[in-house]
């Protein structure tokens, strides 16, 4: 009975889901005229013209004294809005799973402990009524990843509007996920930490064992292949990044002291709770990070209790790299609140242009994606929104356009759907009474 029921409530929720058609590619020049553009650079051009065409952005400057042309454009009035970036989500398992509590819509986290040949991609979900809930605050670009195990598999970049997954793909393949050994956190002494302890030794081992299998194999030739090793070759070749979860400072310094024995350098540590805690550390190394959600409880009970959200002003200061992922509880549901995350580290200190970086043009660099993505540049792919007001902010966002690669998207979903039905038979309601 109780299966029967998750099954109900899967089937719903899918029927609640609203059927989006992908949007068409660009075909005619589109201006966006009196905008105030936030460039992702730190820049502001309050007064904006922004001209897109062919998936890309044509022209962005100062509108000011400038006649333009609109009878073969397709125009857009946005005097007094801000235009953005689209912003980049990344550690996501978006489209990889719709409802917790029903194990058949999950398929991010494979069996076995080292697969790196387990790519994400492949399972990625365009349909997931998921999806349009985070395009809708201005999320366009997200990195789809695998969970679980010591070696999780490799991630993809997509675009959040799609017909399947081969059309959603930006980015193949770009990094493998490390899940580095860490021991335990506990608030009281436990009976058999011992055992933890061994644990740990037992799986540091192991994972340093795989590597060194693979860096051997990446050497040898002629040898049987091996699809686990194989997936390994492009971080020994630089042609894919590793990511390291990791969390405590005891780990982070492992993670990165054992790249940096293997000479890699194409290396990005997620998570990193207590990166506040070595933020000079990882700038003299040089380490990019992917800050583990800051809407959360601190890791230890004697921590301040604001502590994750001062941290990314700390790694600001400290000049270390960082970008902004909503990786945690409810992390896909949730994930549409990740421009509000930038706005609170706003209320800790960084500048809002700073904090626009964190999950743009930052995020770009992180994820080797700045050539075309992150900033408002000519000649960058034309992804980005229209805010009504501050996109950061959850008061005043409200996204009105949005384009990938100069398309248009459709701004709607199931929650938009039902507030306006029943908005209209509240009307309904106070017209009778």
């Amino acid at each position: 009975m109780k299966n029967l029921t998750l099954i109900n409530i899967c089937l719903s929720f899918f029927a609640l889901a609203v059927a989006q058609t992908p949007a068409p590619d660009q075909n005619k020049r589109i201006l966006l005229y009196g905008g105030i553009a936030h460039l992702g650079n730190g820049e502001v051009i309050e007064n904006s013209l922004i001209i897109l065409e062919g998936g890309k952005i044509l022209t962005i400057e100062d509108a000011s004294n400038i006649r333009i042309d609109i009878s073969d454009a397709e125009y857009h009035d946005v005097i007094g809005k801000h235009v953005y970036p689209g912003f980049i989500l990344p550690n996501t398992t978006l489209g990889l799973a719709d409802i917790d509590a029903v194990r058949a819509t999950k398929d991010f986290d494979e069996v076995g402990e080292f697969n790196p040949h387990i790519r994400s991609i492949i399972a990625y979900n365009t349909d997931s009524p998921v999806i349009p809930t985070v395009r809708t605050n201005g999320v366009l670009i997200g990195q789809i990843t695998p969970r679980g195990g010591m070696v999780s598999g490799t991630s993809s970049l997509v675009e959040f509007d799609a017909w399947n997954y081969e059309d959603a793909l930006y980015k193949e393949d770009d990094a493998i996920h490390v899940n580095w050994p860490e021991k335990r956190i506990s608030f009281v002494e436990h009976d058999h930490k011992k055992n933890h302890d061994d644990e740990y030794e037992k799986d540091l081992s192991e994972i340093k064992s795989f590597f060194n299998r693979a860096k051997s194999y990446v050497k040898s030739s002629g040898k049987k292949t091996d699809l686990a090793l194989e997936a390994m070759k492009g971080v020994f070749t630089g042609s894919k990044q590793l990511f390291f979860h990791v969390r405590t400072v005891k780990g982070i310094k492992s993670a990165v002291l054992f790249a940096k024995k293997l000479n890699l350098d194409n290396f990005v540590l997620v998570g990193a709770d207590d990166a506040w805690r070595v933020a000079d550390f990882l700038a003299e190394n040089e380490v990019p990070v992917v800050l583990n959600r800051i809407h959360r409880l601190p890791m230890r009970k004697n921590e301040d209790v604001d502590v994750a959200y001062k941290t990314p002003k700390i790694l600001q200061d400290a000049g270390v790299l960082f970008c902004l992922d909503y990786e945690g509880d409810m992390e896909r549901m949730g994930a549409r609140n990740l421009p509000f995350t930038a706005g609170t580290s706003v209320a800790y200190g960084l500048s809002k242009e700073e904090a626009l970086m964190s999950i743009t043009l930052n995020a770009a660099k992180i994820l080797k994606v700045d050539n075309s993505l992150g900033s408002l540049e000519e000649g960058k792919d034309a992804t980005l929104i229209v805010s009504e007001g501050d996109a950061l902010d959850v008061m005043s966002n409200n996204i009105s356009l949005a384009f990938i690669r100069g398309k248009k998207l459709e701004l709607n979903n199931h929650q938009i759907d039902l507030f306006n039905k029943y908005k209209k038979r509240h009307k309904e309601f106070s017209e009778e009474e």
